[in-house]
């Protein structure tokens, strides 16, 4: 196999979990998916057993959250691929405003809050990650597993934030970039990847899906 062959990336974000609902900052807490959350991952896994057979995934690689690997789990089981947990595609950690809602956040550090709000790329909560150390840390771990896999497609299963860090990758939009593109529960994104870069192929494929998935504020990535 060449390895100057594009892998193809299925970037897939966790099914829906309570705190989603209630708008409540995850980042690296372990919260499993709700009863709707654990219905889109089988759904998707349906989804993608459908395909295996002209469309193989040959790895599935997902975040060690369990929201992440149960919704990889129903992909797993539906085309008999094992998981390889990886903790560099892990949400970005928010420290101390892991387990609050966004109100909360907003009444207890105001300046803070706004700073997030604006995208700004050095800030980071106390005991969490600022989006540049984020970004860096999540194109350098889902490069270097995309360059295991030359000529064949992957599923990366992770969060919120992992998918919005591929999209501005793929499409070149910078880190501060406001976001105008959906990062919903459950759905399939498309990516190309070349070894320099990612490239856009399709987003946000919710097919699969009985009912829309839920998206997240376009400042937030839970």
């Amino acid at each position: 196999m060449s390895h100057h062959q594009p892998t193809r990336v299925l970037a897939i974000r966790h099914g829906e979990t309570a705190w989603n609902v209630a708008t409540r900052i995850q980042g690296k807490l372990d919260i499993g998916l709700n009863d709707t959350g654990r219905k889109q991952a089988a759904r998707l896994g349906a989804a993608l057993a459908k395909n295996h057979a002209h469309e193989p995934i040959t790895a599935i690689y997902s975040s060690d959250l369990w929201r992440a690997y149960d919704t990889a789990l129903s992909i797993s089981q539906a085309i008999n691929v094992p998981i390889v947990s990886e903790e560099g595609l892990r949400e970005r950690g928010f420290g101390v405003f892991e387990g609050k809602t966004f109100d909360e956040i907003a009444q207890l550090w105001p300046d803070q809050s706004l700073r997030w709000r604006q995208r700004d790329p050095h800030f980071s909560p106390q005991g969490g990650e600022s989006l540049t150390e984020f970004s860096e840390r999540i194109l350098t771990t889902s490069q270097a597993l995309a360059a295991r896999h030359p000529g064949e497609q992957i599923a990366l299963v992770a969060h919120g934030g992992v998918m919005d860090v591929l999209y501005r990758a793929a499409t070149g939009q910078g880190i501060q970039a406001p976001r105008t593109w959906s990062l919903g529960n459950a759905v399939i994104n498309r990516l190309l990847w070349s070894p320099t870069a990612f490239t856009l192929v399709g987003w946000n494929d919710a097919q699969h899906l009985e009912d829309a998935a839920m998206d997240e504020p376009a400042f937030l990535n839970t």
